[in-house]
């Protein structure tokens, strides 16, 4: 099971070459795991500048998630990662979900936060070139 970042999912729907390898490794995910915050942080921007194409884009990505709602366990957890990783909230929600639910890998482009200090869960950033790295 995969778990996935904001940044990676936002790439995702690029037509660009970023795109394409983030589509890639999306395809390869068997179960899509993440936090319902994700609704929040992918859906907001197209809402407000009306960029039909991308919110249909992202709301038919979102729809193959299994999008996990922040219950008490999953609180805990993300309080726990913040203090221990100095990791945003949004960040350690997300984290938390990954780790809570069982995902195997969690995927994201946030190399400041998500480094190798993170011993919870194996961390995947997108194909090296894909995103100008």
């Amino acid at each position: 099971m995969d778990a996935f970042d904001a940044d990676v999912l936002i790439y995702s729907v690029a037509d660009d070459e970023r795109g394409a390898a983030i589509r890639g490794t999306l395809f390869e995910a068997g179960e899509r795991l993440g936090s319902n915050l994700l609704l929040l942080e992918l859906l907001m921007k197209p809402m407000r500048t009306g960029a039909a194409a991308e919110l249909e884009r992202l709301t038919e990505l979102l729809s193959t998630f299994d999008l996990k709602s922040a219950d008490d366990e999953l609180v805990d957890a993300a309080l726990g990662f913040s203090v221990k990783y100095r990791l945003k909230t949004v960040d350690a929600i997300h984290l938390a979900t990954a780790v809570v639910w069982g995902a195997d890998r969690f995927h994201t482009n946030n190399r400041k936060d998500f480094g190798p200090h993170i011993t919870e869960i194996e961390i995947v950033y997108p194909p090296v070139g894909a995103l100008g790295i």
